[in-house]
């Protein structure tokens, strides 16, 4: 079991003091594709492939004329993943798609955030086995955020570890 693994690292006698898993947030903007609706209906069904649930439109808060975004426009799709969608994913994510990533040498340790939460972005989304690479037009990638209970970036990077994650040697 991995708790016993990870209480050993750690050296703490409390199993519930151990950094575990809060949620997992699934991020993709829509970038150039949101002048096109047909686009943007293929990403949506993308992540929800991926996820296993259907994404919510985040919308700008405030109009950008530089970047020709109106307020309200749609700019994204986001999903929070929980319980065990989160652990189904989180074991899918280490196992199956970081693998089968192109130049793929590990993850990187820059990804923390000063809590021991980790982001990664995928550059393709046809990395994951639910997407046909010869059904999908468009190419786009999305940003994924493991949010832990970890106090600092040393314990979130034993507790992914733990999990199977694969990072570069140090």
């Amino acid at each position: 079991m991995t708790n016993e693994n990870l209480q050993g690292k750690m050296a703490t006698k409390n199993r519930l003091a151990l950094p575990r898993l809060k949620k997992i947030v699934l991020n993709s903007g829509t970038g150039k594709a949101r002048e096109n609706q047909k686009m943007v209906d293929e990403i949506r069904e993308n992540l929800a492939l991926i996820s296993g649930q259907k994404p919510k439109i985040t919308r700008a808060k405030k109009a950008i004329a530089g970047f020709k975004v109106r307020l309200n426009d749609e700019v994204g799709l986001v999903v929070t993943l929980r319980g065990s969608r989160m652990d189904n994913f989180a074991h899918k994510l280490a196992k199956i798609v970081l693998p089968r990533m192109r130049d793929f040498r590990g993850l990187s340790d820059k990804g923390f955030d000063y809590q021991g939460n980790y982001t990664l972005g995928i550059p393709e989304e046809i990395v994951f086995p639910e997407i046909s690479n010869e059904k999908s037009e468009i190419l786009h990638g999305l940003s994924v955020s493991i949010v832990t209970t970890a106090k600092n970036p040393k314990e979130g990077r034993m507790l992914l570890e733990e999990l199977g994650f694969p990072f570069k040697r140090q």
